[in-house]
């Protein structure tokens, strides 16, 4: 089947992420993938910069990731976690205990990053009602934060300028509260949390739990904010008895510069969700931790029962290929290359600050975005291949073009894709 024959089949049978099936997306078709490189079906190869949305940290094609997933297929791929355990998930949750603050002592996997927010949620409504705090089954957030696209995590995104405001009429209703705008500790004004302190005053007790994206604000438009919002929650919520949630699902191993964004706050949360880079973007797998205290106290009325059990949950195959990646990334240098990767991003991004088309150019670790002045959804009819065309794997959405790229890549395909983004914004301007 040749590759145009592909693609008209895949326009009009497959549903693609945000799509319509009326009017389709551009699509191009990947049959190979190496290093940073993913290679097309005309046999032309573009540098991926969005790390399969956040989660190829080493790239594709890892020989060590590769031979640890062939091994453990001819061990056992999957099995039921019902009544069965298997060294996979045991010693990929040892290492997840190890590598995360002390007080996270209980592993639940889960499926993909929205179920861990689901699962995270149900840990934190059940742990109040077990307490005989029956009332307390809300949660407080901010706004422009995202958290996944189930049920219970739509309700906790972004209620107005989210990707979710169709079903609002039926998801519970939550509170939520300013989104946090210092970006450095040295500017913190207490007026920065008083909007959110005045929440948690007046309804904790009917909050179950706070839930908050660490240091960076991702898919609700990768937003930075300063260490210090993050102690403030974390200390309002030891106040009000308020179980602390951090969705790290985008930032976890090593993104935004520490192996967890919630270490450059000097905290730790009651229960913390992972996912994306945890099997190196091999397949899916999440995680939902959380501390004694919250296991302790989902079983004070005598069950502790948690109600959730995935089919699929802790398949051996991607546990064991998540104990690898994380082996990958932990005997690497991957703080310096994470810093170089700032540093030249930083470098070659903020002198497009000053064109007329740009309204902000934000870096943090192997995050960067361009921040336009207006929307360019309705260039997304040309935009996807004119990327192509410059050799770059780039995803722009509403008025963003951003990049995350592997820890791996090289100066020279980094260089690339920073000059692309500088070409996305001169061609958006010539219109």
């Amino acid at each position: 089947m040749e590759q145009n024959e592909n693609l008209i089949f895949d326009a009009k049978h497959i549903w693609h992420p945000y799509s319509s099936m009326e009017n389709p997306p551009v699509i191009h078709e990947i049959i190979a993938a190496e290093g940073v490189r993913l290679t097309l079906a005309d046999g032309r190869t573009i540098i991926d910069g969005m790390s399969s949305w956040w989660s190829a940290i080493h790239g594709y094609n890892h020989p060590r990731l590769n031979q640890a997933a062939k091994q453990q297929i001819d061990q056992i791929s999957h099995v039921m976690f019902g009544g069965l355990t298997h060294p996979p998930a045991i010693d990929l949750a040892r290492k997840l205990i190890d590598i995360t603050a002390a007080p996270l002592q209980k592993v639940f996997f889960t499926d993909s990053g929205s179920i861990a927010v689901e699962v995270a949620i149900k840990m934190a409504i059940q742990y109040c009602f077990a307490q005989g705090q029956t009332k307390k089954q809300r949660l407080l957030t901010v706004y422009n934060g995202y958290h996944g696209d189930t049920f219970g995590a739509m309700a906790v995104c972004d209620p107005i300028n989210g990707m979710h405001s169709m079903f609002e009429s039926v998801l519970p209703k939550h509170l939520f509260a300013p989104a946090p705008t210092c970006i450095n500790d040295e500017d913190w004004q207490d007026s920065d949390i008083s909007e959110f302190r005045q929440l948690i005053s007046e309804h904790h007790h009917e909050l179950a739990a706070v839930i908050l994206e660490p240091i960076v604000q991702n898919t609700g438009g990768i937003r930075f904010y300063c260490p210090e919002y993050l102690r403030q929650v974390r200390a309002l919520c030891n106040e009000y008895d308020v179980l602390l949630i951090l969705d790290e699902i985008a930032t976890n191993f090593g993104r935004t510069g520490t192996l967890f964004a919630y270490e450059q706050a000097d905290i730790c949360p009651d229960i913390l969700c992972l996912g994306k880079a945890l099997t190196g973007g091999y397949m899916t797998l999440a995680a939902t931790m959380c501390t004694d205290k919250v296991a302790q106290g989902i079983a004070a009325d005598g069950s502790g029962v948690l109600m959730h059990g995935p089919t699929f949950m802790a398949n051996p195959l991607a546990c064991r290929v998540a104990s690898e990646s994380i082996d990958v990334l932990l005997e690497s240098d991957w703080q310096q290359n994470v810093k170089i990767i700032e540093q030249q991003l930083t470098a070659e991004l903020m002198p497009y600050k000053a064109h007329v088309m740009v309204k902000d150019v934000r870096v943090k670790g192997a995050i960067a975005v361009v921040e336009l002045h207006k929307p360019i959804d309705d260039q997304m009819d040309w935009l996807p291949t004119f990327i192509v065309d410059q050799g770059v794997w780039i995803r722009p959405f509403r008025n963003l073009v951003y990049i995350m790229p592997p820890f791996i890549i090289n100066e020279g395909d980094l260089r690339q894709l920073t000059v692309a983004i500088g070409n996305i914004i001169e061609k958006l301007s010539e219109g």
